[in-house]
């Protein structure tokens, strides 16, 4: 048991451990960079193989054959179909990149480790046990936490900065950006952001990625630029694959009146303030027979009307921030009606049936603490998808279930020992109430968000 639990409590493993969780959670998020997109995937392919060489000592030349195949094909273009039909559940993103094939190199050194072996930092038999068993844990986590790719930002409206620049960057190591350059500005297009957190449908969190557009852009390109001082006005135009673009920057970003035409017809028309949506934004085809009409209120939509040769055909209100919080709040006071309405049905089964209780074998009772967590999260599930409040990240949904498992199990093993079950209603009651708990305390977790 010992031999095959040391390699996880080997400096080696968990310095590549620690720095596969800095990487992703901290080192590729704030530089996003090569070496951090390429740092996970070296760390990953040396701990990944002696993580379940530890736990099937007796297939290791399997699982590190394994572990290699299934990396190239994750890496490949062959592996969209099983990525499609995955991210229809959970959100999981890949790059294509052929250049991290080099990471399988790792694979030679995690074999030489558990080979040759190494000096572990502890040496009593118990706190070794125990060491490993929570090193394993938080391998599994860093697994989860590695499978999430960098969080995109899309942005639906053209979106702008202007820095000074000597030169134009390199365009082959910013696929997010487009640049054009004139005398001594450059004019970078944003696609899109990586953001460290899942993407919400709203264009509040959207105008969050928005606030220091010009300095975060900045900080990635680094190299030549500069920004450019706020109340200095430029107006410029450039010619894209869209269209041609007409913008004007306060400082470093768009402020003002931003049109966009294409075989000189005017297909978008709207106004910037300091790189944020606002007033009335008119979209239209090159027919100008479909026109597309967006009201913003900083930076938030709030209603979308569409016209078909001038007539109206469809109108939606959208929720702004502050509709979404009130609407939270009614949320809240819901679910903690009906809460204190399940207490108040338990509570008449107990005096209704007192001394009595639902007897149970004891096998019985521990098979319900255990499995007890699965049914509270998919009834917490539920409740999320009915209030429009579920993510589909596979990494937030695993450290959910953990989550849950972990205080849920405990009360249920309290409640079937120490409180006892009266009614066999009583078990699904309990569920439920748990799964209820389970929401307020995630859409408190939104509206603080939100707040």
């Amino acid at each position: 048991m010992y031999d095959r639990l040391k390699n996880l409590i080997s400096l080696p493993f968990i310095f590549c451990l620690l720095l596969l969780l800095l990487n992703d959670f901290y080192l590729k998020a704030t530089f996003h960079n090569i070496l951090t997109g390429k740092l996970s995937d070296f760390c990953g392919l040396f701990i990944f193989p002696i993580f379940w060489s530890a736990i099937f000592p007796r297939h290791k030349l399997w699982i590190f054959i394994l572990t290699g195949v299934l990396f190239i094909y994750w890496k490949s273009e062959y592996a969209w179909r099983l990525i499609e039909l995955i991210s229809n559940v959970f959100n999981i993103q890949r790059t294509v990149d052929s250049t991290d094939l080099i990471a399988l190199s790792m694979l030679l050194v995690a074999w030489i480790h558990i080979k040759d072996g190494y000096a572990t930092i502890f040496t009593n038999p118990l706190i070794t046990r125990l060491s490993a068993v929570f090193i394993g844990v938080v391998s599994i986590f860093s697994f989860c936490a590695t499978s999430q790719q960098s969080y995109i930002q899309s942005f639906e409206q053209p979106q702008y900065v202007l820095l000074q620049s000597t030169k134009i960057p390199d365009t082959t190591s910013y696929g997010e950006f487009k640049f054009y350059k004139t005398d001594s500005l450059i004019i970078v297009g944003i696609d899109h952001l990586y953001i460290r957190r899942p993407i919400r449908d709203d264009d509040f969190n959207k105008n969050r990625s928005l606030i220091d557009l010009d300095k975060d852009v900045m900080a990635m390109i680094a190299d030549g630029t500069s920004l450019i001082p706020a109340g200095k006005v430029t107006k410029l135009t450039i010619n894209t694959a869209q269209g041609k673009d007409a913008l004007r920057f306060n400082g470093g970003r768009l402020d003002g009146r931003f049109t966009r035409t294409k075989n000189n017809k005017l297909i978008i028309e709207g106004f910037y303030k300091m790189g944020i949506e606002d007033s009335t934004w008119t979209f239209r085809d090159t027919s100008s027979t479909h026109v597309v009409i967006q009201t913003f209120v900083k930076g938030e939509r709030t209603s979308i009307k569409q016209f078909d040769d001038d007539k109206l055909v469809s109108s939606t209100h959208i929720n702004t921030r502050a509709d979404t919080i009130r609407n939270k709040y009614i949320h809240i006071g819901i679910l903690i009606l009906l809460a204190v309405g399940i207490i108040l049905w338990l509570v008449k089964n107990y005096r209704l049936t007192f001394p009595e209780q639902l007897k149970l074998k004891l096998v019985w009772k521990w098979l319900l603490c255990f499995i007890s967590p699965i049914f509270i999260w998919l009834l917490h599930v539920g409740m999320r998808i009915l209030l429009s409040d579920f993510n589909h990240d596979i990494f937030e949904t695993i450290a959910t279930i953990i989550f849950i498992f972990i205080v849920t199990c405990p009360l249920m093993f309290f409640i079937v020992f120490l409180i006892k079950l009266r009614k066999e209603i009583d078990v699904f009651l309990y569920w439920l109430l748990l799964g209820l708990v389970c929401s307020i305390w995630t859409t408190c977790g939104t509206l603080i968000e939100l707040s």
